[in-house]
């Protein structure tokens, strides 16, 4: 790009959006012009008080978002974020698109058309849905004029937001416990993938948990990271806001890199059956041999997710799965939770060996 096409993107930060508005049609035609003139997508995130947070400039066909880390999504809530972007043909949003609404919690998605003389032509928005009877993750609306986004935007984002609350809180029974959706995969029958649902769910009761809601995929051929598709892995995050969920507990076996990749992606703290089970007897082992053996358990079981300290394993502190070895001994290094493996190990030699006495 050229110094004062440059310099023109950097001066977009200067501007701000009122309040009341998605974008303004100056921004709109600002960020056509540009995008026409460098063939390439430009978008904006713009914060909630209407300042832009970020300017990106991708290829003709996407861009490439940056890390959020600073406008981290509190749990159950959208981020604070509004995503305005062009789009060089015109095209309605992407699977893409609709992928980053889904995974980062923007407040609103929208893709402006880019016409042949440079201008606006154009736009398509889209926001996520709270719970609905249809099953509706997202509102999408079409060839909307860009004069159409003068609506109130903080209007619609607080009434949405309390929609959402609204919602979730129908999902919070039995005060402060845990919800989770329960997921499973199969390449097989689904009425056989729901009743072992069926058996998970009573599961998680016992351990406390409320099971807010399940989602099944059938596949053929197992996703090496996610174990599911990633699309699935989006309506994932969408079902996770509307019923408030905090965790994802997976029927199927789960490896450490893909336990930490889940919940990487959901922000969810993550576990499977055999978490959950563990968990469920550190609960109920009331004699010190009991204790000592769900300990040694638990520890042995989650000694691979130790290799590489991540998401994945600071969610597992606190709460369901997180039971028995306490927060310290889950983030100490491999070699001191060897260390207490051994310890156990000892005592439990002793506990057998003095019952033997007895």
């Amino acid at each position: 790009m050229k110094a004062n096409q440059i310099r023109r993107l950097q001066h977009i930060y200067r501007r701000k959006v009122p309040a009341k508005q998605i974008v303004t049609q100056e921004l709109a035609r600002y960020l056509c012009e540009l995008s026409s003139e460098i063939a390439r997508q430009v978008g904006v995130l713009i914060d909630r008080k209407g300042a832009i947070a970020y300017v990106i400039v991708g290829d003709a066909k996407g861009l490439f978002l940056p890390d959020l880390g600073r406008f981290r999504a509190a749990p159950n809530r959208l981020r604070g974020l509004r995503y305005i972007h062009t789009h060089l043909r015109g095209e309605p949003l992407s699977a893409d698109d609709m992928a980053d609404l889904a995974h980062l919690r923007f407040d609103v998605m929208v893709a402006i058309g880019v016409g042949a003389d440079g201008l606006p032509d154009g736009s398509h928005v889209a926001s996520l849905l709270p719970d609905n009877p249809e099953g509706r993750q997202w509102d999408i609306r079409e060839h909307l004029p860009i004069g159409q986004l003068d609506q109130d935007f903080m209007r619609f984002i607080q009434s949405l937001e309390e929609e959402f609350e609204r919602t979730q809180r129908a999902y919070a029974v039995g005060g402060n416990r845990e919800r989770a959706i329960l997921m499973s995969v199969t390449p097989g029958n689904k009425a056989a993938a729901e009743e072992s649902l069926d058996e998970l769910a009573e599961l998680a009761e016992s351990g406390g948990v409320v099971p807010a809601g399940r989602m099944i995929q059938q596949r053929h051929r197992i996703d090496p990271n996610y174990l599911i598709g990633r699309g699935k892995l989006d309506e994932v995050i969408v079902r996770g806001l509307q019923v408030g969920a905090d965790l994802l507990i997976f029927d199927q076996s789960l490896t450490p890199s893909q336990s930490r990749a889940i919940a990487e992606r959901t922000e969810l703290k993550v576990i499977d059956r055999t978490m959950l089970i563990l968990d469920i007897f550190a609960q109920r082992a009331l004699s010190r041999e009991g204790k000592i053996q769900v300990e040694l358990a638990q520890l042995k079981y989650l000694m691979p997710y130790l290799a590489n300290k991540g998401t994945a394993l600071s969610r597992l502190a606190g709460g369901i799965g997180g039971r028995g070895p306490g927060e310290t001994k889950l983030e100490s290094d491999r070699r001191r939770v060897q260390d207490r493996i051994n310890q156990l190990e000892k005592q439990l030699r002793g506990v057998s060996q003095g019952r033997h006495l007895r």
